[in-house]
């Protein structure tokens, strides 16, 4: 689905990444861990094209069809610039802020994006937009605004938003890390559900027992680097790289934990 190499991203003379190489196949649900500071969320900004890499290639084939690729060479020039856009349209992002309009209520924010950038009818994309508030169960405050809604109330507006828009690759950048502790655990059930789906996901999290109970594969990034990608039974209880083993031991998750929904 998604072949990623030699991905190079820096802000001034910081190398933030460093030679990303990286397949996606569809249905994965990849947890990116790391210490901060390293590129997980640069990552998934390059993907959705909201940074620019400056080397690599990124290549998404559309399962269903194979004749339905997209490639794109960097950096961004001429015929790759028309492609990124395309690209763009493949994947979905949610933030760690929300990024709610504040003026809207809650289902004018989720057909927002139906209606400006798919071009959807109102008709259409209220009847998608309300299917989407009541999967994440808030189809009861499809009129209330952002400043009546708690802190994980917003963030699944925000995730109801971005599966309207039907995206082949859901990017999660922190979705919890503003959320007041006792808030986590709904937003959590939320993309765990989202992920029970089917969804292609690469989610970026501190919630070292979440990332390892709902992803297939776990990548550990340090210094721009991937430096350990495996299964979250192998990155998390028998981690090859000393690195891993530093990082995870600091979480103290070198034992058995369990995220309980």
């Amino acid at each position: 689905m998604l072949e990623i190499k030699g991905l190079k991203k820096k802000f001034n003379d910081n190398q933030v990444l460093d030679g990303i190489d990286l397949t996606i196949k569809k249905g994965d649900v990849i947890g990116v861990i790391g210490p901060s500071g390293t590129g997980k969320s640069t990552l998934l900004r390059c993907i959705n094209f909201l940074e620019i890499a400056e080397e690599g290639y990124m290549k998404y084939t559309d399962d269903l069809d194979s004749n339905n690729v997209i490639e794109i060479n960097f950096p961004l020039k001429g015929e790759n610039k028309k492609n990124s856009k395309e690209f763009v349209k493949k994947t979905g992002m949610v933030f760690q802020n929300f990024n709610l309009f504040e003026h809207k209520n809650t289902l004018k924010n989720v057909m927002s994006g139906l209606t400006i950038v798919q071009k959807k009818n109102k008709k259409e994309a209220k009847e998608i937009a309300l299917k989407e508030l009541n999967n994440v169960g808030l189809l009861d405050h499809q009129n209330h605004y952002p400043r009546h809604l708690s802190g994980g109330q917003k963030q699944r507006v925000a995730i109801a938003r971005t599966l309207a828009m039907k995206p082949e690759i859901l990017l999660l950048d922190e979705p919890t890390s503003a959320l007041d502790p006792e808030l986590i655990g709904e937003v959590l059930t939320t993309i765990k559900d989202v992920a029970s789906e089917g969804y292609t996901m690469i989610l970026v999290s501190h919630e070292m027992d979440f990332i390892r109970k709902v992803s297939n594969r776990v990548i550990f990034l340090d210094n721009g680097h991937i430096i350990e990608d495996d299964t979250p039974e192998n990155v998390f209880q028998n981690p090859k790289n000393e690195r891993t083993k530093k990082f995870l031991a600091k979480m103290n998750m070198l034992k058995d934990a369990e995220y309980i929904i």
